[in-house]
């Protein structure tokens, strides 16, 4: 249960928090003596910010996928049109999903070489 939770809380809203902490996190390694370990950290960082990068040109965020920025400029959506925008979104989330269940691992692995 708890590794869906990190996935789902890894891989969308707090990369760039985990990623600025993760650097901050290696640099106190370094300082504090930790060489071995803020390298495996640096090297872990180096691979997710290639995979990111790579994430971000293969997946961008499709805007309002949801329909909800619409909807709430009182915009009405019809059946066909609410099924369409979730379709597209489906059909990213799928096609996007290899590349978001990596970058959740390399999350992992980075998670693992702090503690």
């Amino acid at each position: 249960m708890w590794a869906a939770i990190v996935d789902v809380v890894l891989s969308f809203e707090f990369r760039s928090r985990a990623t600025h902490h993760q650097v901050l996190s290696s640099r106190i390694f370094a300082l504090a003596g930790c060489e071995g370990k803020a390298h495996k950290v640096a090297e872990l960082q180096a691979q997710y910010n290639a995979a990111y990068a790579a994430y971000t040109k293969d997946c961008p965020v499709v805007g309002d996928t949801s329909g909800a920025a619409r909807m709430l400029t009182g915009e009405k959506l019809t059946a066909a049109q609410m099924a369409d925008v979730e379709a597209k979104r489906k059909a990213q989330e799928e096609r996007c999903k290899p590349q978001s269940d990596h970058l959740a691992e390399i999350q992992r692995q980075i998670l693992r070489a702090q503690q």
